[in-house]
Formats: C-alpha cells, sequence, structure tokens
C-alpha cells in the first residue's frame, strides 16, 4: 500500500511542527522525564526507521512506547521476548480448519503499526532473525504466501546490557536495520523523586490523549524528506562514516587498533535522515552540522565493531564516535 500524498504550505508545516511539540506534553502526561528517548522515538517513526532502546530494567521503557501509540492512534502490539519464544508466534502460522477441511493463515502479532520487542535479546537467534524481513520489507512469509504490512510499520525493540544473565547477542545483520540504538539511563534526582511520589499515590490516573493521526505522520515524513541538506554536509556524513572503516587513513593511528569492523552504508542514510527530521522538530527547513554531530552517537553506536584489545583497555563505541566527530573536519 502506497503511502498517501498529501499537500500542504507552511501553515501546514507549522501545524504539524507544532503538533510534535505537544506529543512530547501528552507523553509527558504519563511518563516523568525521557524526552531524549521520545525525541529519538520519533526521529524513528518520521523517517520509517527502526529503534532499539538499552538500558536496564524498571527505566520505562515500555510504558513510553506504549505511551507514544495512544498518543499517536496507532495499532499496537507489545511481544515479550522469551527463551521459550517460536517465529511463528511473532510472525503466525497455517493452521488447519477441520469444517472447510483446509489450512487457513493465522496471523502472528507483528500485524500491527507499531511492534514493541520488549528484550528482544532473550530470545534466541531464530526468533530474533525472523524480524528482519518485517523490519526491511515490511512484509512477512507465512506458508508460501507473502504479506505486506500496514503503513506505517515501526518496529521498537527493548534489550537488556548484553551481560546481563539471561540474555543473546543480537546478530550484527539483525542489528545494522536498526536506524538508532538509544541508551537509556537512569533518570535525575528531581524526575525520580516525581515518580516515586506518582507511583505511591495510588489514586493518581492519568491518560494520555490523541494527537497526530496516521495521514499527520504521512504529511510529515514528506515534509521532512523536503528540508535541505548542503553537498558540504552530505561529504562529511560520508567522511564520517568512511573515517569508522578506515580510521588510519584520517590521521587516527591510535582509534584503528581498537575497530574490527566500521559503519556499513546504511549508517551514512540513516545519518542523513534523522539529521533532517532533528532540523524539522526544530522548526528549520534546512539541517546544520550540530544536527548530524548530536545523531551522530545513537546511529553509529551500534555499527562500529570493536576488538579485543578495546574491551581489554575500557575502550567503547562511545569514545571511538567521539574522537570521529572531534576528528573529521567539516568543509563548508
Amino acid at each position: 500500500m502506497e503511502e498517501p500524498i498529501m499537500a500542504g504550505g507552511q501553515d501546514l508545516k507549522k501545524e504539524h511542527q507544532d503538533k510534535i511539540k505537544k506529543v512530547f506534553e501528552e507523553v509527558g502526561k504519563v511518563v516523568v522525564g525521557q524526552e531524549y528517548m521520545i525525541n529519538r522515538l520519533l526521529v524513528g517513526l518520521f523517517t520509517q526507521g527502526h529503534i532499539l532502546l538499552e538500558g536496564v530494567p524498571g527505566l520505562a521503557k515500555t510504558l513510553t512506547v506504549n505511551t507514544l501509540a495512544k498518543v499517536l492512534h496507532l495499532d499496537f502490539h507489545r511481544l515479550q521476548f522469551t527463551p521459550d519464544l517460536l517465529p511463528a508466534d511473532l510472525i503466525g502460522t497455517m493452521i488447519y480448519n477441520q469444517k472447510l477441511s483446509q489450512f487457513e493463515v493465522k496471523k502472528g502479532p507483528i500485524f500491527a503499526n507499531m511492534i514493541l520487542a520488549d528484550e528482544v535479546n532473550r530470545s534466541p537467534a531464530k526468533v530474533q532473525s525472523a524480524l528482519l524481513e518485517a523490519m526491511q520489507e515490511k512484509q512477512v512469509t507465512i506458508g508460501e504466501n507473502t504479506y505486506q504490512l500496514d503503513r506505517p510499520f515501526l518496529v521498537m525493540a527493548t534489550q537488556n546490557p548484553v551481560d546481563q544473565e539471561g540474555t543473546y547477542p543480537l546478530p550484527e545483520a539483525q542489528v545494522d536495520r536498526f536506524m538508532l540504538k538509544v541508551h537509556v539511563d537512569y533518570p535525575s534526582k528531581e524526575e525520580e523523586l516525581e515518580v516515586m511520589r506518582r507511583m505511591a499515590d495510588m489514586s493518581f490516573s492519568s491518560e494520555a490523549g490523541t494527537i497526530l493521526s496516521k495521514e499527520d505522520i504521512f504529511a510529515i515524513r514528506q515534509e521532512i524528506n523536503q528540508v535541505a541538506i548542503s553537498e558540504s554536509l552530505e561529504k562529511y556524513i560520508i567522511e564520517l562514516v568512511f573515517a569508522s572503516r578506515k580510521p588510519a587513513d584520517y590521521g587516527m593511528s591510535h582509534e584503528a587498533g581498537f575497530i574490527q569492523f566500521g559503519a556499513s552504508p546504511r549508517a551514512s542514510i540513516n545519518l542523513n535522515l534523522a539529521a533532517k527530521a532533528l532540523a524539522f522538530f526544530d522548526g528549520r527547513d534546512y539541517v546544520l552540522p550540530e544536527d548530524i554531530k548530536e545523531i551522530a552517537p545513537d546511529v553509529l553506536n551500534h555499527r562500529i565493531i570493536l576488538n579485543y584489545e578495546a574491551e581489554a583497555d575500557g575502550i567503547t563505541t562511545h569514545d571511538i564516535i567521539e574522537s570521529l566527530l572531534k576528528k573529521i573536519p567539516i568543509n563548508v
């Protein structure tokens, strides 16, 4: 199904930008803080990119995604990934109808606009890989037939840190299909105080209202697509990605000793798209270097694979990305 083409001028664009601000306010009625996570989830939604959220349990990852689905009035399914989950539990299967003496398709929970794959790294690789076709092709195959998924379609997966008990590392091919990997940190003292007060008040109740429609989402996608990015910033994105692959060619010999694999071409595409989304959220129709630098850690941190030397020396992907942003110049 093709997304509808929406027409609109500056007034409609301003209206959509105002609605995005209201989305933050509405989600805030239920979720305390986490503006950064909400921002990145919206970046994924409006640029057709899937999001991987990483953080310890209890940081409102599931609550945030659930609330956002209500605010956007999208069909939402939450699936708890467990060690005994099967691929058919995700995409569906063929069942035999005794009355009709034939097999019928029973569609799985993947058939929704927003999928929350909760604790995705608690299931074996076979189940994790079942997401691949849906994430990349926006379709699934059951038996001999292929079924298109509804639009918009977005996978938001949460994972626990890989050093926790009972977790499986995600296959590199699947990780690369996530547009952003967002690290969710602990709340501030003030935010946790507010969380405690809300949860300790058994009479507290708050519901989030609907702000955006599917038509709004399709229109915003087109408006973000029209955000301008200069040729010099396009080349800057390419230099960043290539420097992650061959850092020695960019005067980064020290960092070269820690990198096993650099970022894939998807990193270049997603840096471009995500920077445009940030510019649109900020009310601009053009990308600034700051937009690329702000989103670069979330686009690159799961695509740069470090070696054992990096682990032994306590070097993280964050350290490598920070070096890239410092040493790669912007030739305006």
